[in-house]
């Protein structure tokens, strides 16, 4: 979706916003409180945007540390995959921008250990460190830090499928000059070869 044609969809529903970037990075504001409230490091300079993370489309969201970018920023990066804001027991939007923000605050260097764990469970995330969940107290916490920036201005993107080439494609060549070019099986049964630019007729291979 282009940002013109999702700004008509979220300005229909009465938004705040109208990109997934502008929500995000108000909704990472507005869940300060959940760090403030446990004495955590302040904020870094940080930027959300929505995007498959490095590394293929399986991942749901990513923290590249700031010595990574070019103005030392922290980039956050939240699947388009995700649509629904919370989701208990399993992963959404907000749930995975919290666990990325977890890793801009405490650092990369802790990985899923130490810092990043300790600050994770004390916020209300649990399960593995590595694919965090929400219960419900924290779900509702979420849904409450941001009430006021009404909906996401999104539509889940299903992974790409590529379809595989079912038509087998033919080689001609011309003898004289040597260029090349594929043609289907059916139309070389039905119109034969081309002629080559050159004048010389071409050859199937």
């Amino acid at each position: 979706m282009t940002k013109t044609q999702e700004a008509p969809r979220a300005a229909e529903k009465g938004a705040k916003f109208t990109t997934r970037e502008e929500w995000l990075n108000a909704a990472a504001q507005a869940v300060r409180p959940l760090f403030d409230e446990q004495g955590a490091q302040p904020y870094p300079k940080f930027r959300v945007s929505c995007g498959f993370p490095k590394g293929g489309r399986g991942a749901i969201g990513q923290a590249w540390t700031p010595s990574a970018s070019g103005d030392a920023t922290a980039e956050l990066f939240i699947s388009p995959k995700l649509e629904e804001l919370v989701k208990v027991g399993s992963a959404g939007v907000l749930d995975v921008l919290v666990h990325e923000l977890i890793h801009a605050v405490v650092g990369n260097e802790a990985g899923h250990k130490g810092p990043f764990r300790k600050l994770a469970k004390a916020i209300g995330l649990q399960g593995k460190m590595t694919a965090t969940v929400t219960d419900e107290a924290l779900a509702n916490r979420l849904l409450e830090l941001t009430a006021a920036l009404g909906p996401y201005p999104h539509a889940q993107l299903s992974s790409l499928t590529v379809t595989k080439q079912t038509t087998r494609m033919k080689l001609c060549q011309c003898d004289s000059c040597g260029c090349k070019l594929r043609m289907t099986q059916k139309w070389l049964e039905e119109v034969g070869p081309p002629t080559c630019g050159c004048g010389t007729q071409m050859e199937a291979q």
